[in-house]
């Protein structure tokens, strides 16, 4: 149900949510906008018109307008993105010691807003936010992988895979990289763009765990890991259908960077088109 109400001494009849609808779901009926009857199951659930809306005056889903947060106040400027992005690290050093569960939790809450292919939303982030199961899960996968060795069923490409174990029995963790935490993206096989709503919402998860003095790292050993031994994505436990997308590791780090590197410049090339 959308539940679309408008509050008549809030609106000012300005028709912004009308003309911003990516469905077409509104329409102006006598100065107020109203769901067009016909059209209101094309909604994507996107809330653009609850986030235009000037006076607080839209309600849709039966969501207060008066809790959503101001768009225009606290917003890091150009300047501060920029060296954000400069000064994040792939970090493949960390201390053991595990993030306190609230910081956790404020970086997972901002995560549903990221963007999806058709709004569809269907993501499943699987965290592991205890260490001692993090261990359980790294001596799972060399212990995969090494038995997929011993059995040849590393797919091919992969086998190189099975020597990490071997670095593993003595002592390095070349796949985790001794994270005491992990974030697994997956996402619906038949879903529109799985890939890309898994790297979006990482990414924005990067972002996040940065500007909290965290450190990550995209980490390919472990996806491909996931892919040579189904065993692995079993335990993640997720529903029929879904598939892992990606991993991220993160932690307080044990390293300190003390300057951005100096990279570039970005390939860009601009789309000129001859007149026909």
């Amino acid at each position: 149900m959308i539940e679309f109400r408008i509050d008549p001494q809030r609106c000012i009849g300005c028709g912004e949510c009308v003309q911003d609808c990516p469905a077409g779901v509104l329409a102006m009926v006598s100065d107020q906008p109203e769901v067009v009857p016909e059209r209101a199951e094309r909604c994507i659930a996107c809330q653009h018109c609850l986030a235009i809306c000037p006076t607080a005056a839209l309600s849709i889903f039966g969501l207060d307008p008066d809790q959503s947060q101001s768009a225009a106040e606290g917003l890091p400027g150009q300047e501060q993105m920029e060296r954000l992005i400069l000064a994040r690290r792939s970090v493949r050093r960390f201390k053991p010691d595990p993030v306190d569960p609230a910081r956790i939790d404020r970086l997972m809450q901002p995560l549903a807003a990221t963007p999806t292919g058709r709004n569809n939303r269907d993501l499943i982030l699987t965290l592991v936010d205890d260490p001692a199961v993090m261990h359980q899960y790294r001596r799972l996968t060399y212990h995969g992988l090494d038995l997929a060795r011993k059995n040849q069923r590393l797919p091919q490409g992969m086998e190189f895979l099975g020597t990490l174990a071997d670095r593993y029995a003595q002592g390095q963790d070349i796949i985790f990289r001794n994270a005491p935490h992990m974030l697994v993206a997956s996402t619906k096989e038949d879903g529109p763009t799985p890939d890309a709503d898994c790297f979006i919402r990482l990414n924005s998860f990067e972002l996040l765990a940065a500007s909290a003095g965290l450190g990550t790292l995209w980490c390919g050993f472990a996806h491909m890991a996931m892919l040579a031994v189904p065993e692995l994505a079993l335990a993640l436990q997720l529903p029929d259908g879904y598939r892992p997308g990606y991993v991220m590791l993160f932690g307080e780090p044990d390293v300190r960077y003390h300057r951005t590197v100096q990279r570039g410049p970005v390939d860009v090339r601009r789309l000129r088109l001859q007149n026909a």
